[in-house]
């Protein structure tokens, strides 16, 4: 029996170009685009991108200065559960680059991190009280749920908005030890 060559060598990649291309057809219609418009549906997201990889979902919001960040989370996750499956849901605000935002998240980036690290997260509500007593026309609002820490701060039209894992990473076994 002889074996051709070129119909073995063709059938092997349309098998290949078929299988591959169906999985990033149904990645990119079945998973992102409708996470990418349930995201885009929830008031005070301007604009969602989601990217799907071995791990989980991100997905990439741009708010506006007036979107409840925890609210935003919530509602892409039961909106988008049937598209994410089992699969983590990892939502990035992006936020546009204000100095004086980011000068008064440095202030109290120690005692929110101290916070986190003790799990004392009424510490963070009280360390955001704090902030707004010392910076005029700052607005800060902190929300829990049972993954995440969500903090907003808002001052003269802008928005910062920062999301904190409950459950830190890991450490796992070192390859050195």
């Amino acid at each position: 029996m002889k074996l051709r060559i070129l119909p073995i060598a063709t059938t092997a990649v349309i098998s290949a170009a078929l299988l591959f291309g169906g999985w990033f057809a149904y990645r990119h219609y079945g998973v992102e685009q409708p996470l990418d418009r349930a995201a885009a549906n929830v008031p005070g997201v301007e604009s969602a991108s989601s990217d799907m990889n071995a791990d989980g979902v991100t997905i990439k919001v741009k708010l506006s200065d007036t979107a409840d960040l925890a609210d935003v989370y919530r509602t892409v996750k039961e909106e988008g559960a049937r598209a994410i499956g089992s699969k983590s849901l990892t939502l990035v605000a992006e936020n546009p680059d204000n100095e004086a935002l980011e000068k008064v998240w440095r202030s109290a980036l120690f005692d929110v991190a101290q916070a986190m690290d003790r799990k004392e997260y009424t510490a963070i509500r009280d360390a955001m009280a704090k902030l707004q007593s010392q910076t005029p026309g700052l607005s800060a609002s902190t929300e829990i749920d049972e993954e995440n820490v969500y903090i907003s701060l808002r001052l003269s039209g802008s928005a910062k908005y920062v999301i904190l894992p409950r459950q830190g990473e890991q450490m796992g076994v070192w390859p050195n030890a």
